[in-house]
């Protein structure tokens, strides 16, 4: 997280989040605070809390996985504040998991890049089959979010397939897991063996594009200087 993100959870009334991040930040957090926590799919019972919170006059943060307003809760509540203009929202940035397993890999971020989430309970899957064809197609290093659920099985080999049609089988791939959490595990392996790892809903898949490269344990994508 950000430093200032952390200096606001402890100076807050109120914190309000996903349950599993809520574990997360026990050891920051007061006996003096109220926490809330509740969850998957529960995302607007939790704001409207913070909401509701907010008007009866206390401080309140709500928090999420990586940065708010990357697939986190920052969109939801400003749509939700509209009817409460007068409360005010203060998006405090965090480091999203593409940023922080791209640190743990190397340097693959270093050109062009573009940052799809796999899972299909809020975007239909056609749309997103077809944003992957296109970053495909458009040699994009692509950070996959959401790779695969105890459900959703198939959405990442179809992914893994849209990018062996695009580009060579060799291109450097790196999974992390748990990214930054103190107990992450990361392998940075090929296109063409990426499944024959563990990839869950903790993990983010950073897939190369035509210039990266292995560099030991590492992924480099060469931004274009003359050496």
């Amino acid at each position: 997280m950000s430093l200032k993100a952390y200096r606001v959870l402890q100076q807050v009334d109120v914190v309000v989040g996903y349950q599993t991040y809520i574990k997360l930040l026990e050891e920051i957090l007061t006996e003096e605070q109220q926490v809330i926590s509740n969850g998957m799919t529960k995302e607007v019972e939790r704001c409207r809390q913070a909401i509701n919170l907010a008007l009866e006059g206390e401080e309140v943060a709500i928090v999420s996985s990586g940065d708010p307003g990357v697939y986190g809760m920052a969109g939801l509540i400003l749509e939700l504040v509209k009817e409460n203009p007068k409360l005010e929202v203060e998006i405090i940035p965090g480091i999203t998991a593409a940023n922080a397993a791209a640190s743990s890999l190397g340097a693959p971020l270093m050109h062009d890049y573009a940052v799809i989430s796999l899972s299909d309970l809020m975007t239909p899957w056609e749309v997103i089959e077809k944003r992957l064809e296109k970053a495909a197609e458009g040699d994009f290093i692509v950070a996959l979010y959401n790779p695969k659920s105890k459900k959703r099985i198939k959405q990442v080999e179809i992914a893994r397939n849209i990018f062996l049609e695009n580009r060579s089988a060799d291109t450097p791939v790196g999974i992390v897991r748990k990214a930054k959490r103190g107990d992450e595990e990361l392998i940075v392996t090929t296109l063409a063996e990426m499944l024959e790892h563990k990839i869950d809903m903790l993990t983010t898949v950073i897939i190369g594009n035509s210039q990266t490269l292995k560099q030991g344990d590492l992924m480099v994508t060469p931004r274009g200087y003359q050496l």
